[in-house]
């Protein structure tokens, strides 16, 4: 028990420290990849039959996601802040579905959602650092 523990604290210490570095872009990351790993868990936890711990995670994915929804600038991100919105919505109703449900196929399906944002995400990384190098010499 005592090991897992030290793990455990490895692990919260590594994340603090990423959070702490990270710009709002590798926030958003972080959260993208925190949700997908929660959705993972549960997917396991119900081919175990662990119902507590698969509620715990789709809680806490659903937690992120909402939180990424509510961080979105529909001022600055117009139309595309809206469809991310209504995505993150329907992610949540799938989540709440499979967490109702014991859903492996809605659990999936936000799975896929989350990592096509997450991926989009990512790819706009290098223009992003590009603009702040840029605003930074101007």
């Amino acid at each position: 028990m005592i090991p897992r523990h030290y793990a455990q604290e490895y692990r919260q210490s590594q994340l603090e420290g990423a959070v702490m570095d990270a710009d709002p872009h590798k926030l958003v990351a972080l959260l993208l990849s925190g949700a997908c790993e929660r959705i993972r868990l549960a997917e396991a936890c119900i081919e175990r039959g662990d119902q507590a711990r698969k509620g715990k995670a789709i809680g806490e994915a659903c937690a992120i996601v909402g939180h990424l929804g509510g961080s979105l600038d529909h001022e600055a991100g117009g139309e595309i802040a809206a469809n991310l919105a209504s995505l993150y919505d329907y992610v949540l109703r799938r989540l709440t579905e499979g967490n109702l449900h014991n859903d492996p196929d809605a659990l999936r399906e936000s799975l896929e959602l989350l990592g096509e944002i997450d991926a989009a995400w990512t790819a706009i990384r290098p223009a992003c650092v590009a603009a702040e190098s840029v605003g930074a010499h101007a």
